[in-house]
This record gives C-alpha cells, structure tokens and sequence, in this order.
C-alpha cells in the first residue's frame, strides 16, 4: 500500500452531545444504584436554557431525573448563567414510560430457554456491533483516536485545574495521522484543539497556553515535524458554545465513543442503556474479544462483528478481519473465538459485572481504551485459551 492519513477527533463532557450523553448515563447509574436489574433506556437533548430527558425506564429505584439532570450539568462546569446555560436555571424536561412489555418478553425469556423454562435473558433488540484492536497503542488502540482523547482530557484538565482558568466547557481535538507504505504511523500531519472560552482573552495568547499546556504537554516530539500543521480556534473566536451554541443529542458521538473511525460502527448509541441492550454489553465484548486476539499474537489488526437477534441470547452470526495480518484463516479465528468467549447477554454481564454504576465516567473520551478506568473489557485475559483454541481447532 502506499502511506496515507488518518484522523480521529475526540470531544470535552462540556460539548453539547456529551453533557447529553452523561446526563443519560447519570439516570442510568442511579437506577443501578438502587435496582441493579433496572431496564433503562434514557435519552437526552439540549438547547438554549432547557434539558429533555426522554425513554423508556422499569425499575424499582426511586430517582430524582431532574436533580440527576442538573447535577451533571454541574459537574460539567456550566454553573453560570453567562455561559448560556447553567444547572440551576435551565429548565429540565422529563418524560419517561416503562419499557415495552413486547419487548421486555423477549429479554426477560430468550427464545432459546423458553421451551425449558430457563429464564435466560435475551439480546434487547436486533443489530450489529463491532469491537477492535490493533498494536498502535500500548493500550492496543489505534494511535489518532487515542491522542485525540489524550488532547480532549488534558484541555479539559488545564480548564478544571485553574491552568488556563479562561477556558469554559466545550471543546473539540482532532489529529492526523500519517503512516507509512507498510501501515505503521510515522507522524502528524496535523493538530486541532477549538476551546470555548471567555469572551476577554488576548487570543494570541489563548493559541500560546494551549499550544504550551496541552498539545506540547501531550504529542511526543517525534510525531511533530516542520511540516505539521497546528490549529487552535481556528475560526478566531469561541464564546458561545455547549448547548446555546448547539443543540446537543444522547448517541450522536458514536465514533469518538469507539474507534475514532478506524474500524466499523453498527450504529447504536452506548450512553443511557442498561447491559441487556447489546449495543451496548456486546460492543464491550467484542472489544474484549478483539484485544484479547491481537494480545496473543493471532493477529496485529483485527475487528469482530457480533450480530444478534431481538430476544435471542446467542449472536446470529460472528465474524473476524484481521486485514490480512491474521496469523491462521479469519474463520478459524472467528470459530475460537466462539468457543472461548461467551458472546450471551447474560454471559457477558457477569464476565464483566456490568450490573453496577460504572457507566457516568465512560460518557466522555471512550469506552475503550480505557485502561484509566481499570474496565473489565480491557483485560487481557484469554490469551491462552485462544491459542489453545486455535491450536487445536
């Protein structure tokens, strides 16, 4: 091949769709907190000066949605009025029902165990969800969605810890990637950050501080050259922002969520779901499983897709590319990685305990990755029984 780009962009919590996305999982984890079987499907959105709080939600907790609501927001850091929308004085809109009792069927008996009486907890709907690794990253992720996260935290780090006290809480990273003829990064091309910031900031010197306190701070100097493009705010202003600036939605940053756009996404949002929804548990697994896969040694790239049928606990199908780095033939992969891994709803929340209130701290700069977080589908854990499934197979 001949070498090419690649970018990737990550997002601060105080972008609009990421406030939406934690105040979804805030009413996730407070259900959790008191019901750990809770069925939760919350959404979000947010404009000028009002929170809509929506879904469908069976449980036996007791929660304040609105109180949730605003505390995220307040944890976010829009606290001013000035800032266009603040925790104390927008207005918070909630509109939940129970979860449809067609569907809470499916989930409660999976067709597999009905005859039996089994009780076997089914897939939560019908879809496709993909998990991937390669060996860019210590953390096996690919190396520009990782530094697009690493510059989003650090932004949002220099604005919490009084370094750049200017800042406020929306903000957007982006970086570019350039590898070589044998797919390997090399450098970068080019770096973003756009801060949302007060409106009395010299920006000369705004570009300096973030040039100096958060890219410096994170890029190695062997990816910069005198090649490399740096833009910070490059439109020249950014006062207005978060939810006055742009409305914000639960699962419109699906690819910041996962890969940053280097392996394929099945569409469904994370954020607001309990773990019998898969797009959710399975994407976690599938993750798990491909990280466990490049760990081994069966492969230096490889996504996995699992595909599921609503009320159904085993996938329909799995499927593996390993984009020719494979060490054996994609399907004899994809056949140990049926036997080794158990791909079940039920199986999967208790392999990764995910009936517990982890799920507020995820809603911004990935689910995976996430080694900071110590999450369970990060581990590397089945590396010796792939190779004796493979091995044997």
């Amino acid at each position: 091949m001949s070498k090419y780009f690649f970018t990737s962009e990550s997002v601060t919590e105080g972008h609009p769709d990421k406030l939406c996305d934690r105040i979804a999982d805030a009413v996730l984890d407070a259900c959790l907190m008191q019901d750990t079987n809770s069925r939760v499907a919350c959404e979000c959105c947010a404009t000028t000066g009002v929170a809509v709080v929506i879904g469908e939600i069976t449980t036996k907790a007791n929660i304040d949605v609105q109180t949730i609501a605003r505390d995220a927001i307040r944890e976010v850091g829009y606290d001013e009025a000035e800032y266009g929308f603040d925790a104390d004085t927008c207005a918070v809109i909630v509109s939940l029902k129970e979860q449809s009792p067609d569907i809470a069927m499916g989930v409660n008996n999976a067709l597999e165990g009905r005859a039996e009486g089994k009780g076997e907890t089914g897939a939560g709907d019908q879809g496709m969800m993909f998990g991937y690794a390669c060996d860019e990253t210590e953390e096996l992720m690919p190396l520009p969605a990782s530094y697009a996260h690493k510059l989003a935290r650090k932004l949002a780090e220099a604005r919490k810890d009084g370094t750049l006290p200017y800042l406020r809480p929306d903000g957007k990273t982006q970086i570019t990637i350039e590898y070589s003829e044998t797919g390997k990064p090399i450098r970068a091309e080019a770096v973003v950050v756009s801060s949302q910031h007060s409106p009395d900031i010299d920006m000369e010197a705004l570009r300096a501080d973030i040039k100096r306190c958060v890219i410096d701070a994170i890029i190695p100097p062997f990816l910069i050259d005198k090649n490399t493009k740096i833009f910070i705010n490059p439109t020249g202003r950014f006062v207005v922002g978060g939810p006055k600036g742009d409305s914000g939605l639960t699962g419109r940053k699906i690819i910041v969520d996962t890969y940053g756009g280097c392996a394929r996404h099945g569409g469904g949002s994370f954020s607001g779901k309990d773990p019998t929804k898969v797009d959710r548990s399975a994407a976690y697994a599938a993750r798990h499983a491909a990280k466990n896969i490049v760990a081994a040694g069966l492969a230096t790239r490889c996504e996995i897709q699992l595909a599921y049928a609503i009320g159904v606990a085993h996938p329909v199908s799995i499927m593996v590319d390993t984009f020719g780095t494979g060490i054996c033939d994609d399907s004899l992969i994809a056949e140990a990685a049926g036997k080794v891994f158990d791909f079940t709803p039920d199986g999967i929340i208790e392999k990764f305990d995910l009936r517990r209130p982890i799920y507020k701290q995820l809603s911004s700069y990935g689910h995976m990755g996430r080694t900071d977080l110590g999450v369970p589908w990060e581990r590397v854990d089945m590396v010796e029984e792939l190779k004796a499934a493979i091995k044997y197979s």
